[in-house]
């Protein structure tokens, strides 16, 4: 999530074994879309160079991706962060009080007829019980939630299952009341969750739902595309390139893959041997550890007048034998007149860091898709409006500073790109 430098949703509780689930299997598997909108804010920052002066404020740009899930029947709809940097689906209740929750849409549990109430270890709880309800509580960077667990239908798009949530009854001010979305949708893997019923691709893989137990996403910063998330389906329209694939690096929870080296202009720096990093869905900037970041900050040479922006060099990250180059408006910030390396500061410590988290301007740039049955993540070239066939091509080479191999498309728009490998995934 933006409001947060990683969340650590599941570690404060054991996973116990789910709850068996009563659902008919679905006639026909399917795939859905669901398309994103997306919302940017402005954060003010001081450069530590000019504390005491106005010139010295910079802005960093803070974006978030979020869409439509409907809980419960009749269905209530939410707007969510499909985050894969979380694990559980979070939404206000409606006795929910605080500020935060009052801002937004929140669940009625009463208007519910196929709601039932659960502990948040995932297992049911017993007709007719008077024990205290328990409560989990979720710690975010800057802020927590405290929420009460129930199990309900949950449907996105066309998709639905029946699985636990965690119904939200305290959100702290700060900074849940600022934010234009009602929740969270976790699509971390099943060690993030809070129990086996909590984790919704897991429940979808489970009742055979979708055409193949993976969602691919396309993020555009450009408000005449529509962005979108795809339950069941690789959307061959979103790629500028071929799709290749990385196996999850490590049982975290993460979306993790492991990044051999960082490289500018083609060239590894040395900086990060064998690194690992998260793909997070739910993330608005690019984050890593503290030192890499101040070396790189060096070797990037990024004038704080932003007289060299049009000299600046590529930044890339060495995936699975690709290297995955992200350009100066993708890793720098800039506001009046002010130049800096959005990178934030990132210290995970042992034994899940030190990492990297690549958020939204990476995502921005790279198309996605998780497949959950398999364990691994697929990576191509996004394909955006006016894109041209050289800078499609510049932005995914394979170690060495070849051009990874695409299919060339006709006119210079980049329209035809198609990915040689799909034919590989059957569809």
């Amino acid at each position: 999530m933006n409001f947060r430098y990683h969340a650590a949703c599941n570690a404060l509780f054991t996973l116990c074994g789910a709850i068996p689930v009563l659902l008919q299997k679905s006639a026909s598997a399917t795939s859905t879309s669901v398309p994103l909108q997306r919302r940017a804010r402005r954060v003010v920052t001081q450069h530590r160079e000019s504390l005491d002066s106005e010139e010295g404020k910079g802005v960093v740009h803070k974006t978030a991706y979020f869409g439509t899930v409907n809980i419960g029947t009749p269905s209530q709809p939410f707007t969510v962060v499909f985050d894969t940097g979380s694990g559980n689906l979070l939404v206000p209740a409606d006795d929910c009080q605080s500020e935060a929750c009052i801002a937004h849409a929140r669940f009625s549990q009463s208007n519910s007829s196929s709601i039932q109430e659960v502990s948040c270890d995932g297992t049911p709880r017993a007709a007719g019980s008077t024990a205290p309800t328990d409560e989990v509580t979720i710690t975010f960077g800057t802020g927590e939630v405290w929420g009460r667990c129930a199990q309900d239908r949950i449907c996105i798009g066309s998709v639905c299952s029946r699985g636990s949530l965690v119904l939200a009854t305290y959100e702290s001010p700060m900074p849940f009341s600022s934010f234009q979305f009602d929740g969270v949708l976790g699509l971390g893997l099943k060690s993030m969750s809070q129990g086996d019923d909590f984790n919704v691709m897991d429940r979808f893989q489970a009742d055979k739902a979708l055409k193949q137990a993976m969602f691919s996403v396309f993020m555009s910063d450009s408000d005449s595309e529509v962005s979108e998330i795809t339950f069941g389906q690789v959307k061959k329209e979103h790629l500028a390139s071929e799709l290749f694939w990385v196996d999850i690096a490590r049982d975290s929870g993460y979306w993790e893959v492991q990044v051999k080296d960082i490289y500018i202009d083609g060239k590894p720096q040395a900086l990060c041997a064998d690194c690992f990093a998260a793909v997070d869905t739910g993330t608005s900037e690019l984050a890593g550890p503290s030192d890499v970041i101040e070396q790189l900050a060096q070797r990037l040479n990024v004038l704080s007048d932003c007289s060299n922006f049009a000299q600046l060099p590529k930044l890339g990250f060495e995936i699975g034998g690709r290297v995955l180059n992200l350009e100066p408006r993708d890793y720098i910030d800039q506001a009046n007149g002010n130049c800096e390396v959005s990178m934030m500061p990132l210290d995970v410590p042992p034994p899940k860091g030190p990492l990297f988290v690549l958020g939204i301007p990476f995502l921005q740039k790279f198309y996605t898709v998780y497949d959950n049955e398999n364990r691994r993540v697929g990576f191509g070239v996004a394909r955006h409006a006016g894109q041209t066939i050289e800078n499609a091509k510049a932005l995914m080479l394979d170690v060495g500073g070849a051009l990874a191999p695409s299919e060339h498309p006709q006119g210079s728009t980049g329209r035809g790109f198609i990915s040689s490998l799909l034919t590989g995934l059957g569809i």
